[in-house]
């Protein structure tokens, strides 16, 4: 395991009329893994389709893997269960910087 901090990026699509239930289960959600140990960012953006991007900056790849096998997210994705048009697409990236060392990289 990295000790780099890494980006992740979760993917959400929302069965039709499901959107307010998954943004209440995030609602629910985010504050409690803002105060988990790593997290530098856990924040959505919505796009014109009603994708849900989750954006998250985490410390290390450990700290990462202790907050997916946490309570938090096994609380949410029970909450999450048949609102969901597919499942959640995860992914994780490791920084490139290029350029400019405060706009290269997310969140160093």
């Amino acid at each position: 395991m990295t000790d780099a901090p890494l980006v992740v990026t979760a993917i959400f699509r929302p069965v039709p009329g499901a959107r307010e239930q998954v943004l209440a289960a995030m609602e629910r959600v985010i504050p409690r893994v803002h105060e988990e140990a790593g997290c530098n960012l856990y924040a959505i953006q919505e796009a014109e389709d009603g994708t849900i991007a989750m954006i998250e900056h985490w410390d290390s790849a450990e700290l990462l893997d202790e907050h997916g096998a946490g309570e938090p997210v096994a609380d949410f994705n029970a909450e999450l269960e048949g609102l969901l048009a597919s499942p959640v697409e995860v992914v994780r990236w490791t920084p490139i910087p290029v350029g400019d060392a405060r706009k290269g990289v997310v969140l160093p």
